[in-house]
């Protein structure tokens, strides 16, 4: 993806977010130095959503998107008060792409690896 596209869609369907994250789990590549993935370039418009959900915390997830691109997605989070761990609260579908149009909940991306953008 080209730099003038940035940030691209940002609502990610949770399916597809699990399927990233397997991806990003599954990956038993070395990076080389060449390659080696030192930052990610974050739109605010995700971090905005995010922090819309007005939640206690944000879990940020690694995956690997269909561009095969590392990504970082964020989350919501909540302390669960009976469990003392934090659990997801994902965000709401809007029209913003057709993927996430058919999911209910989402997740925030729209993250590009640095290098090499």
């Amino acid at each position: 993806m080209s730099e003038e596209k940035f940030p691209g869609p940002i609502q990610v369907p949770l399916s597809i977010a699990k399927e990233w994250e397997k991806r990003y789990e599954d990956d038993t590549t070395v990076e080389d130095a060449k390659n080696k993935l030192k930052a990610f370039l974050i739109p605010r418009e995700s971090l905005e959503k995010v922090l819309a959900l007005d939640t206690d915390a944000v879990f940020a997830y690694l995956g690997i998107n269909d561009q095969n691109e590392k990504t970082l997605f964020f989350v919501g989070a909540e302390l669960d008060k009976e469990t003392g761990r934090y659990t997801n609260v994902y965000g709401q579908s809007s029209t913003q792409n057709k993927a996430a149009e058919a999911a209910d909940d989402v997740v925030y991306d729209g993250v590009r690896p640095s290098p090499p953008f």
